[in-house]
């Protein structure tokens, strides 16, 4: 069983800026086979964008994905947690702030990120939930790849 974030998380982060539209977020997640980026101007952690963020806060509402852009359907501010952290303090983190990604920075720039499926693998392998997280994603038509 993992004690530190830096133990579970994934290292690297994918990012976009703040200024690039839905629509260049949502390529990159599916090319990077991801559901969030960051945003990030610089090295400045602006927020997390998921693919549920441009679904429901923006393609859902009726913008324009090719023109709305990255910050203004991010969550801003988002929490984070350091690779030093114990895993116990993210997965606190995730129940009380009702998420199931954290951004990894140290130092002030990100480093990786830990989802809610990176901990239950390194909590229980034998779960469903780590079971589900190791599985391959489908192709988008409801079929696993290969």
């Amino acid at each position: 069983m993992a004690v530190f974030v830096r133990e579970v998380m994934t290292p690297g982060v994918v990012s976009v800026r703040p200024d690039a539209s839905l629509v260049e977020a949502a390529q990159l997640m599916r090319a990077q086979d991801i559901g969030d980026v960051l945003v990030a101007d610089d090295q400045a952690l602006i927020g997390v964008l998921t693919d549920r963020d441009i679904a429901v806060r923006a393609v859902a509402n009726g913008a324009d994905p090719l023109t709305v852009s990255a910050r203004s359907v991010c969550t801003p501010d988002p929490v984070v947690v350091g690779p030093d952290d114990g895993v116990v303090a993210a997965v606190a983190l995730m129940r009380d702030h009702v998420v199931r990604r954290l951004p990894v920075v140290e130092d002030g720039r990100a480093v990786g990120m830990v989802s809610l499926g990176d901990l239950a693998i390194s909590e229980n392998p034998e779960s469903a939930l780590a079971e589900i997280s190791r599985a391959s994603p489908d192709d988008g038509r409801g079929r696993a790849r290969a």
